[in-house]
């Protein structure tokens, strides 16, 4: 088995079945004929979506979850039982092209010090969308993004000025994640203490210290409806597991003092924001329920960031975690 390909979805029923249509077909190669697999996890849907996938693609290996166990969770489920010598992670908003895991697979086979890789991701009206993902860091946090892109588009590409060929990044975004095989037996899977963002990105940080390199195919394009299964359904809870997240990381890779001055200065970004967004939102609703998302944030900070609000509120009881 060359390749396993593995749709987490959750709630997604119309997107899934848009993203399995376009793997079946990029499977359909000579290449990869044969030599591949499709691994649907539903993470506890109550939408239909496993059996649909069940009725319209019986090929397809169905795993239906009875719990959301989140992106890292889901994910190792399938990550266990595939039997590729590659691996792709691929988020069910995603339209794949007919030679998009081929043209992946080549860059793998030239590389052999490349662990895992990613695409450049594209909105449905073709803009570019940010495919690649830096360590978060306190005076990353301090200094605009922008500027850094801006200042130094070789050590910080993006899409403001979006490189020609394969380059090394320190992390790509998992809506399309290849990974080799023998990363995983290596670093071991995803860490599930992180219920959404930043899995991949931890998983990058894991990968660079065992010595692999992560690449970002600015050539292989997908196009993504970011965001269909979380923010567009409750960006304050998004928010709020945004920074869940982001604690965990700091406080993982860069330690607990430099993790609370992240945290610092974050509120004050926030707070800072109450007054023009109040002002605004007296003619605009988009920035009135922008306010609403960022005060819920802040009494999440101010009540001790509980665990049971955000995404990973809808984590299964007794969850195990382990990374």
């Amino acid at each position: 088995m060359d390749l396993s390909v593995v749709v987490l979805s959750y709630e997604t029923k119309d997107l899934l079945l848009d993203c399995v249509e376009s793997i079946e077909k990029a499977l359909e190669g000579p290449a990869l004929r044969g030599a591949s697999e499709i691994i649907v996890v539903d993470n506890g849907s109550r939408d239909g979506s496993a059996e649909a996938i069940r009725e319209r693609h019986p090929r397809v290996e169905v795993i239906a979850l009875e719990d959301n166990r989140g992106f890292a969770g889901g994910n190792n489920v399938a990550i266990e039982r595939a039997g590729g010598r590659y691996i792709a992670l691929v988020n069910s908003d995603v339209v794949v092209e007919p030679d998009t895991f081929e043209r992946v697979l080549e860059v793998f086979e030239t590389r052999k010090d490349v662990g895992a890789a990613g695409v450049q991701l594209l909105h449905p009206d073709g803009r570019l969308q940010n495919s690649i993902h830096v360590f978060p860091s306190l005076w990353r946090e301090v200094v605009p993004t922008w500027l850094l892109e801006t200042l130094a588009p070789r050590r910080f590409p993006s899409k403001r000025r979006p490189p020609a060929e394969p380059i090394e990044v320190e992390s790509v975004l998992g809506a399309v994640f290849v990974v080799r095989r023998e990363v995983v037996d290596d670093v071991g899977p995803l860490c599930d203490d992180y219920f959404f963002f930043l899995e991949e990105t931890d998983w990058c940080w894991r990968m660079a210290e065992r010595g692999w390199k992560v690449l970002h195919l600015p050539n292989v394009r997908v196009v993504h409806a970011s965001g269909a299964s979380s923010k567009q359904k409750d960006a304050a809870a998004t928010r709020i597991e945004y920074s869940r997240s982001l604690d965990r990381f700091l406080r993982a890779h860069r330690g607990a003092f430099e993790a609370e001055m992240v945290r610092v200065v974050r509120v004050t970004r926030h707070l800072l924001a109450l007054l023009p967004l109040t002002l605004a939102g007296l003619f605009s609703a988009r920035h009135r329920a922008r306010l609403s998302s960022v005060m819920r944030l802040l009494r999440w900070h101010a009540a001790g960031r509980p665990a049971q609000w955000g995404l990973s509120g809808t984590r299964p009881k007794g969850f195990s975690t382990g990374c």
